[in-house]
C-alpha cells in the first residue's frame, strides 16, 4: 500500500473559517501561497463577526493602497491606524454570552502586542496561535520562501500539481468549493492523488435561536472550548 504524504495549499487568510482549519489538521504540510495576486474585498484582510443585533458584519485590517497587480506577499497594513483596538472593540458584545471571550481576547491580545508590517506575516501569526490554542500542529511553508521556480502553468490548476511534485508530495487536498477547477486525471496521470475537504454541518450554540454559518474562526472560540473544536475539525469527508 503506498504511503501517502498530505499537502495544502491556501492564501494567508484572515481568521479563517473552521474548514481552513481543517485543512491544516488533515496534512503533512501547509503551504501558504503569497505569490498570487491580492483580490480585494476577499478573505485576505477581513472577515465575518456576529453583529450584537444579530446577523453579522466585518472586522478588517487596513491595508495601504496597492496596484490592483500586486501579488498578496507584497501587501503593507494601514498602522497609522488603531485597527487593533476597533478590532477588540467589534467583539465586546460576545462578553455577555460567550463562554471563552476571556480565552479569545487574550489570544488576540497576544497576537496584537507585536508589530506586522505585511498582512501576510500577520495573517500567519493568526494562523499559528490558533493552531497552538486548539492544539493542532501547523506545519508550513510559505511559497515565496521557497524558491521553487514553477513551470509557467496553463491551468488553473498545474499550479498546485507543480508544487507536489517539487516538494515530494503524492496527496494533495483542496477545500470543496474549487472542485470545478481541478482535472482529476491529471494530477492521478502525474502520481499525485487528490481529494476535495467537505466539513459538514457546524451548528453549536451561539446564544440565540437563529444559527449564522460560515463565520470567522473567532467566533468557533468563543462558542467552543478547544477539545470541541478539534472534534469538529475532524468531523469532514474527503471526495
Amino acid at each position: 500500500m503506498n504511503e501517502y504524504k498530505k499537502l495544502a495549499i491556501m492564501q494567508p487568510y484572515f481568521l479563517p473559517y473552521l474548514g481552513y482549519y481543517s485543512l491544516i489538521k488533515s496534512t503533512d504540510e501547509f503551504v501558504i501561497n503569497d505569490e498570487v495576486q491580492m483580490i480585494n474585498k476577499g478573505w485576505i484582510e477581513r472577515n465575518r463577526i456576529l453583529k450584537q443585533q444579530g446577523g453579522w458584519h466585518y472586522i478588517r485590517v487596513p491595508l495601504v493602497r496597492h496596484s490592483h497587480t500586486a501579488k498578496i506577499e507584497t501587501i503593507q497594513i494601514r498602522n497609522n491606524e488603531n485597527w487593533k483596538e476597533k478590532i477588540l472593540a467589534q467583539l465586546q458584545h460576545y462578553k455577555r454570552k460567550a463562554p471563552y471571550y476571556r480565552q479569545v481576547l487574550d489570544l488576540l491580545r497576544g497576537v496584537f502586542s507585536n508589530d506586522f508590517k505585511t498582512i501576510t506575516a500577520l495573517n500567519i501569526n493568526l494562523l499559528k496561535t490558533t493552531c497552538d490554542y486548539i492544539g493542532i500542529d501547523f506545519n508550513y511553508n510559505i511559497l515565496s520562501e521557497l524558491k521553487l521556480n514553477l513551470s509557467n502553468v496553463s491551468n488553473a490548476d498545474e499550479g498546485a500539481l507543480d508544487v507536489c511534485k517539487k516538494l515530494g508530495y503524492n496527496h494533495y487536498i483542496n477545500p470543496i468549493l474549487g472542485k470545478q477547477f481541478y482535472d482529476v486525471k491529471k494530477y492521478l496521470d502525474n502520481g499525485v492523488k487528490i481529494n476535495f475537504l467537505r466539513i459538514r454541518s457546524q451548528k453549536y450554540d451561539q446564544g440565540s435561536k437563529k444559527f449564522t454559518d460560515s463565520l470567522s474562526i473567532i467566533d468557533v472560540l468563543m462558542f467552543n472550548s478547544p477539545s470541541e473544536i478539534v472534534k469538529r475539525l475532524e468531523n469532514y469527508t474527503l471526495e
